[in-house]
């Protein structure tokens, strides 16, 4: 069976394994605060369409209540744990649409139908900014179905990346940001290549680059804006070069080689 992957923008994809659709920290909005949306039309209706949402922390620009807002009644959603005690908006959401909320710490899994999903650590601060003092785990999310798919969300480069993540076919790997400087946590594209060369996937998606920018900062560092996927290629060729890459433009799909 086939393994598809769209890029919707941002940290937004959805990927379809086993028949089931399984979307991540999905933003469908124009602006977002300071940040509006530079570059690709907004995903479609059916980008919300999904049997299983992955949030990797709770960061506005990745829990997106009013994103989240446009799923269908039901939906499986799975979160870190503490989410719905950090952001009482998100457990007033899950009520108010019957959404089947799972709450994992690293290191637990849940089964979805053919799905196994398991959460793995991320190196990046996981608070519901500015709301403080109460931290959740920011994740990532390894599901393997027909394929083993790797999720990173944001995270910085980390010693046990490679052995928490184990073998995968595809990583969605962050290889840029939404201002014009990335703080600590983040993977820029040499070091999203230095962790594809880690991972070794078969072949790896850059995303998290080229969808939002801050407000009246088009002309400071734009190369930062413009450049993350190509520069993830060019690296990554010479870094992991078993590693295919799939640089998709926003909407844009690929049905990557798994192993059989």
């Amino acid at each position: 069976m086939s393994v598809r992957v769209t890029w919707w923008g941002h940290a937004t994809a959805t990927v379809e394994d086993s028949g089931i659709r399984v979307l991540t920290d999905p933003l469908f909005v124009r602006r977002l605060a300071h940040l509006r949306r530079r570059r690709g039309a907004l995903p479609p209706p059916e980008a919300a369409r999904a049997d299983l949402v992955l949030v990797s922390h709770l960061h506005a620009d990745h829990l997106h209540l009013a994103s989240l807002a446009r799923l269908a009644p039901g939906t499986r959603l799975v979160v870190p744990h503490g989410a719905t005690t950090a952001v009482p908006g998100l457990r007033r959401l899950a009520e108010a649409l019957a959404l089947r909320v799972t709450e994992l710490w690293p290191g637990e899994e849940f089964t979805a139908d053919a799905l196994t999903v398991r959460a793995v650590h991320a190196a990046h601060d996981g608070r519901r900014l500015p709301y403080g003092p109460r931290r959740v785990p920011a994740l990532g999310y390894v599901v393997a179905g027909a394929a083993r798919t790797y999720f990173a969300g944001d995270t910085g480069l980390f010693e046990e990346m490679a052995d928490e993540v184990g073998p995968c076919d595809v990583a969605l790997l962050p290889v840029g940001g939404w201002g014009p400087f990335l703080g600590h946590g983040h993977l820029d594209a040499r070091r999203a290549a230095v962790a594809a060369a880690r991972l070794a996937p078969r072949c790896a998606v850059p995303v998290h680059f080229g969808t939002y920018w801050p407000i009246g900062l088009d002309a400071v560092r734009p190369h930062e804006f413009h450049a993350p996927g190509q520069e993830f290629e060019r690296l990554a060729a010479r870094l992991a070069p078993e590693v295919v890459v799939h640089r998709l433009g926003h909407g844009e799909s690929v049905r990557p080689a798994v192993a059989r």
